[in-house]
């Protein structure tokens, strides 16, 4: 796998979960708001890292990280990335993957082949073609189509998982956020993230104002009638 980041120890990218986290180069998405935008538009730039050091340092402490999440970036674009996670099985870790949603394919194969233990698989906008294309800056009728797959495959699975949405305010407003919720009725879990204007992408969203934790709580009270188990999390 082509891998452009590594963090050894990390107690915030799964839940209640010691891990290593890895980032992947490469995205099918445009989002104006990625805080990772290096390793989309320039992962020249970034070092990489060999799978040999990632997984010699899973082994040799595997007494104490519980397993790896794989993000992005988007991973699914790697090739190799069903063979890696298949190496940390082996080791006999977990294994996380961050995901758009756009590849439901490998998603599928993950899961049918016990190689994914969660997902954490990212809602961008409501599940409209121009509602989609305005946030992931990307006019491709085919990836809304492979979201909508991707969904159907995390709620009819019996892995763990969870939806998160990025709340930016000017591109989610109570109403889109009630309707994303509808759409993911039922499901296990749906986070919603507190966006964090200073390393945007897009220049303009630097200077977007930052939610209050009253105002994160306020939306995740509207939306527990679909979703029960709702929550945000975010500075």
């Amino acid at each position: 796998m082509d891998i452009r980041g590594f963090i050894r120890t990390s107690l915030v990218d799964w839940d209640g979960e010691v891990v290593s986290t890895i980032f992947a180069p490469g995205c099918n998405f445009d989002c104006g708001f990625c805080y990772n935008h290096a390793l989309v538009h320039h992962p020249e730039t970034l070092k990489q890292i060999s799978e040999e050091t990632v997984l010699d340092y899973l082994k040799n402490n595997s007494d104490f990280v519980d397993g790896i999440c794989i993000s992005g970036g988007e991973a699914t674009l790697q090739k190799d990335l069903y063979a890696f996670c298949r190496k940390v099985k082996e080791i006999g870790l977990k294994v996380k993957l961050d995901t758009n949603g756009s590849n439901p394919a490998i998603l599928k194969k993950l899961i049918k082949d016990k190689l994914v233990d969660y997902v954490a698989m990212d809602v961008k906008a409501p599940l409209s073609a121009e509602e989609y294309e305005k946030v992931i800056g990307v006019k491709n009728n085919y990836l809304l189509d492979n979201v909508k797959e991707s969904i159907r495959t995390l709620l009819n699975s019996d892995v763990d998982y969870e939806f998160r949405t990025t709340v930016v305010p000017t591109l989610h407003t109570e109403a889109k956020i009630k309707e994303m919720a509808r759409s993911l009725a039922g499901c296990k879990k749906y986070v919603l993230q507190k966006f964090q204007p200073e390393n945007a992408y897009d220049e303009k969203l630097r200077k977007e104002r930052i939610q209050s934790d009253e105002e994160m709580g306020g939306l995740v009270k509207i939306i527990k009638k679909d979703v029960p188990n709702a929550r945000w999390r975010g500075k």
